[in-house]
């Protein structure tokens, strides 16, 4: 008997050792989750880890200390939906034919087109599960929702902002509920959005924990109204922090505590070392009547939301995937969010579905200490345009949004040397007619070859 036995023993010894590098090897093969937390009109450098000495944020400090943080990363624009599309499509807004921002009605006018390939798609033919949960403003019907644009699950509201409480937009007519699941309207009032987002969004981890999942979590946070918790607002007032700095701060530290609930529901899974998380600002600050004149903090930097100086359009970014990129590390090296969709697609080892894009694959840069891959850059908001090449930057019909300086009919083509003037306080076009003429050159061409497309 004792034969028999140990001889069934030894069998079942043999089929585990047989079958167990399979398994490991099919764990070796999962695919990373990604995530990514795009915030809403939050400053320049509006994080601890991004130098601010007056705000309290431990949670996304957290993930640049398990990540690396960028010092010269860029949205695609200064405004709300045209960045989202280049971070959604990896191409200029422009070219993704979102060049400002769309209609917040129902059924109304401006939309990314359907025939843009996401980063949703992308994923989601990679055998992703796919999820947006938050800000949409990138179309408000019902082919043009995120249903419609590669999300199999979609919680959020389609307009550019919501009362976190209501869950109403509330201006430009009368008053409008948007809140939708699934492309249905829902009714959730009362509920702190940000709370439901974290709560969607766990929910949507939990289901699917077992495959390879993407969250694009798009909060509407510092966007106005300034809505932070209570028990901040009292502690920005007790630390002596004037309005209205004192009503932004407590909106960015109540983001930061609600980002922190979603970071702790990844580690509660296990998913920590399984998952890649991108964080970034979609542009800078507001500096709009609603968000109180200000607020936000540009630090060094002219300009804030709807500016292409360096406050509108250098944003706070970070990527943490711990155990396979670098933690703690501040990356100067230049950088832009139409790269998520190739970078993304590389530490996934998924297939680009569109090859004609305008961002570039950072793998080479972070893994490998490669140069950035962009020798030049474009941006434009309504009449306004910039170029950058190298620490030259050139701005055509430049608006400060940040009222730092006037600008005058000799400031059409504005030049800086950004090592020199990071704060682009000094025009020297004058000074250097020939730099002025090539990067003209630079923009004039890339225009041209836009509106061929």
């Amino acid at each position: 008997m004792n034969v028999q036995r140990n001889g069934i023993v030894l069998i079942i010894i043999l089929f585990v050792t047989a079958w167990l590098p399979g398994v490991q090897s099919h764990a070796a093969k999962r695919k990373p989750n990604v995530i990514i937390i795009f915030t809403d009109d939050q400053g320049s450098v509006d994080m601890g880890c991004y130098g601010s000495d007056d705000l309290k944020t431990p949670h996304m400090d957290g993930l640049a200390k398990r990540g690396i943080r960028f010092t010269q990363f860029y949205a695609a624009a200064p405004v709300c939906s045209p960045s989202r599309a280049g971070l959604l499509t990896g191409r200029y807004p422009i070219r993704a034919g979102v060049p400002g921002n769309v209609s917040s009605q129902r059924g109304g006018k401006g939309a990314m087109p359907v025939e843009q390939i996401t980063i949703a798609e992308m994923l989601s033919k990679a055998g992703y599960a796919t999820a947006h949960i938050g800000k949409w403003h990138l179309g408000y019907t019902d082919a043009t929702m995120p249903n419609a644009q590669g999300f199999e699950y979609s919680f959020g509201h389609m307009g550019g902002c919501i009362d976190n409480f209501s869950h109403f937009f509330y201006w430009q007519g009368p008053n409008r509920h948007d809140l939708w699941r699934q492309g249905k309207e829902v009714f959730e009032d009362g509920k702190y959005f940000p709370a439901l987002m974290v709560h969607e969004a766990s929910a949507f981890m939990e289901k699917n924990k077992n495959n390879p999942f993407f969250i694009y979590f798009a909060m509407n946070v510092p966007h106005y109204p300034y809505q932070g918790h209570a028990d901040w607002l009292a502690y920005y007032k007790k630390q002596g922090v004037k309005y209205p700095r004192d009503l932004y701060n407590a909106f960015v530290s109540t983001q930061d505590e609600y980002i922190g609930k979603l970071i702790a529901k990844v580690d509660q899974l296990g998913l920590r070392k399984d998952t890649i998380i991108i964080f970034q600002s979609d542009h800078g600050h507001s500096t709009e009547q609603r968000a109180h004149y200000a607020g936000g903090n540009a630090g060094p930097y002219r300009g804030a939301k709807f500016s292409l100086f360096e406050g509108g359009i250098r944003v706070p970014a970070i990527i943490s995937w711990p155990g396979e990129l670098v933690e703690g590390q501040a990356d100067g090296r230049l950088a832009h969010s139409c790269d998520w969709m190739p970078t993304i697609a590389s530490l996934a080892g998924v297939e680009l579905l569109n090859n004609d894009i305008d961002g570039k694959n950072l793998v080479p840069m972070i893994r490998d200490g490669s140069t950035s891959p962009h020798k030049v850059l474009h941006w434009t908001n309504g009449g306004s345009w910039a170029v950058r090449e190298g620490e030259w930057k050139l701005l055509g019909n430049p608006r400060d949004t940040s009222n730092k300086a006037p600008l005058g009919p000799k400031d059409k083509l504005f030049l800086v040397n950004l090592k020199q003037d990071v704060g682009e306080m000094k025009n020297i076009a004058a000074a250097h007619p020939d730099i002025v003429g090539r990067l003209k050159k630079f923009h004039d061409q890339w225009a041209a070859s836009v509106k061929k497309k």
